[in-house]
């Protein structure tokens, strides 16, 4: 049997169907070669007849991807599989994928045909399929829910009819790992022809086993599973494939298959997805979660710095990131603390540890996450001056409208005075912050932008973060209002509050370096 597991992407079909808007042609096409640089053996790209947008972006895929093979979803209905064989024509590569209901409750309650007559329909649409092209896939819909005996006719069916591939999905999320395990291997016991095609899978995560109902059809004998990039899809999501490429790498010694997904690209991948379908990736996600490599607790961070093994099973680096994260909080241990300043240059001699830590505490407990530069702020101010906020909003005034100019009016307090700056700019924000660099004299590189609603309703706080960047060092920034705007003003004077607490470092190590010549 194959030692490669295929990997079937469906972020651009089912993925694109739990968004709250379609996906413009590029946008598609630029995830389509975001999984072609992926590795992904196969792109779903959409399903053409039913609109004619869909039908375009499957044109334009296979019209630009060359490494990966294009697939086209269609019901078992000849007029669906020719719509789909025109958007692939011009693939190097291409399958057709026919799909029919064979589940109880889907044959007499939705299709409303006797079992005979569904079976018909799945061999007539695989020869239809198989005039355009000898790869074709076919799909038992609700799959988990069909008594074995009716699906292992129906495989059996579809494998004398032609079709290459054969996909058991469990679509509505219902079987247990144990469960859909039992139905593959009944598959492989029960049909005779079952060589002659490779078994599929297509998981939902209703009840939150897509991942693992996957793994568990794939020690089964089950040789591709279908997916999608951080586990978008129909109502609660599809199997996430980073996870699948991820398991069946760090425990290859146990199951002892691999697939051909480049992993560096793993994380780059999901950035891009979660960008373009503007779906936000959960923080605690497996793999490419922000959490998934940051360590808190101060004994996992301890054990962190004596062995990365000790809480990591597999590398940052080995799905495209840099490093491991340590964040600096209240739960951090002076282990942490002296490996944060040790990475900035720092040794014991230069602070006291007992003295930082203590100070490290209190600010922790007052602002929460600890950044680079307010340790060294720890180290050479007093708590009082990082106490005090250097630029205060004073007054703040926006005018803008799809009929104007972009208009603000800022004033900020520092220096012991009030200053006034205003300015137009390309939209509100901008015009704010193009007041503020005015008048603080700080040219604004805005790194990152994140909006958050932190609570629901007319009075829902809109929270802010923004990170900067000033002289080759990112400065971090957070505001809450209920005005966004606000919240945004906020943010950005939070960041160069800490550039400016930044600075007074600079000057205090200057003088400690005069004082020593």
């Amino acid at each position: 049997m194959n030692n490669k597991v295929i990997i079937f992407d469906t972020t651009l079909r089912d993925g694109e169907q739990s968004l709250n808007s379609c996906l413009n042609l590029n946008k598609k096409l630029q995830i389509a070669l975001a999984l072609e640089r992926l590795g992904v053996d196969i792109i779903e790209a959409g399903f053409p007849v039913s609109s004619p947008g869909d039908f375009e972006s499957v044109q334009l895929i296979a019209k630009n991807i060359k490494n990966s093979t294009i697939c086209a979803l269609s019901r078992a209905i000849e007029k669906d599989i020719e719509v789909a064989a025109k958007a692939l024509q011009s693939a190097e590569h291409f399958r057709i994928h026919t799909f029919i209901s064979t589940s109880t409750i889907h044959v007499q309650d939705k299709l409303r045909k006797k079992y005979d007559e569904v079976i018909n329909m799945g061999i007539n649409a695989i020869k239809c399929a198989l005039k355009f092209t000898d790869d074709v896939e076919f799909s038992c819909e609700d799959a988990g829910r069909t008594p074995i005996d009716d699906l292992c006719r129906m495989v059996e069916a579809a494998i004398t009819a032609g079709a290459r591939t054969i996909n058991i999905p469990d679509t509505v999320g219902y079987t247990l790992p144990t469960e859909f395990k039992g139905i593959i291997e009944n598959l492989f016991d029960r049909v005779p022809n079952i060589d002659k095609a490779i078994i599929s899978v297509h998981c939902h995560d209703d009840l939150g086993m897509s991942v693992a109902n996957s793994i568990s059809a794939i020690e089964a004998g089950a040789r591709q599973v279908e997916g999608t990039i951080n586990g978008l899809g129909e109502r609660a999501g599809n199997c996430a494939l980073e996870e699948i490429a991820m398991i069946l790498h760090t425990r290859k010694e146990k199951i002892g298959l691999d697939t051909n997904i480049n992993l560096q690209e793993i994380h780059r991948t999901s950035k891009l997805v979660s960008n373009i379908c503007n779906a936000p990736v959960q923080a605690n996600k497996a793999i490419v979660g922000s959490n998934a490599f940051n360590h808190s607790s101060g004994i996992h961070q301890d054990g962190m710095i004596k062995n990365k093994n000790t809480y990591e099973i597999m590398t940052p680096k080995s799905i495209g990131l840099e490093e491991t994260t340590l964040t600096l909080t209240s739960r951090s241990g002076r282990a942490a603390v002296q490996h944060r300043m040790e990475k900035m240059g720092y040794n014991k001699e230069q602070y006291s540890l007992d003295n930082l830590y203590e100070s490290f505490l209190s600010l922790a407990d007052k602002k929460g996450q600890i950044f680079d530069y307010d340790l060294e702020a720890l180290v050479y101010l007093s708590s009082l001056a990082l106490e005090k906020e250097y630029y205060t909003l004073e007054y703040l005034s926006v005018q803008s409208g799809n009929t104007v100019m972009a208009t603000a009016s800022v004033k900020l307090s520092f220096d012991g005075e009030s200053h006034a700056e205003a300015a137009i700019g390309n939209g509100p924000i901008d015009a704010v912050y193009q007041c503020i660099s005015r008048l603080t004299g700080y040219p604004i590189q805005m790194e990152y932008f994140e909006v958050k609603s932190k609570s629901e309703g007319k009075d829902a706080l809109g929270q802010v973060d923004i990170s900067i960047k000033h002289n080759n060092r990112y400065f971090h920034g957070i505001g809450l209002a209920t005005d966004i705007i606000e919240s945004a003003t906020h943010a950005l004077l939070h960041a160069l509050n800490s550039i400016h607490q930044a600075e007074e470092v600079e000057k205090e190590k200057e003088k400690l370096s005069q004082k020593d010549t």
